[in-house]
């Protein structure tokens, strides 16, 4: 079971932004910059691109609120959209607001940002939502 698997069922707090039967929405707690959140299937799948086909073609879909919300929250040039997935072995899909092309860098230190400052990004995002 990954962490993700273990947020989505509730094992571990989240900071929650949104959720349906097939996706949930939380903050990313190492974020690239206030306001990363991350999408993921609540089904356990390792790479994108093995999702089903139900999943991809919804995804886009679920996390276009959240983006338009995240922008409005933080203002930014845009949201970035970017799946990597190399560090948790489950499907995700980052959103970073983004003044600049290295926001979405992840070769960078993350941040360290307090239960205050997380509390405070997810009410920001919710807000819009």
């Amino acid at each position: 079971m990954t962490i993700f698997t273990k947020i989505i069922n509730g094992e571990i707090p989240s900071y929650r932004i949104a959720e349906n039967d097939k996706f949930y929405a939380f903050l990313d707690v190492f974020p690239m910059v206030p306001g990363h959140v991350l999408v993921v299937p609540k089904i356990e799948v390792d790479k994108f691109y093995e999702v089903p086909d139900a999943y991809l073609a919804e995804i886009l879909v679920f996390a276009k609120p959240i983006a338009l919300a995240i922008e409005k929250a933080f203002p930014c040039r845009r949201v970035g959209s970017a799946v990597i997935g190399l560090e948790v072995p489950h499907a995700h899909l980052h959103l970073v607001p983004l003044q600049e092309t290295d926001d979405l860098n992840f070769t960078r230190g993350k941040m360290t940002q307090s239960a205050e400052e997380l509390k405070s990004s997810q009410e920001k995002i919710l807000y819009y939502l």
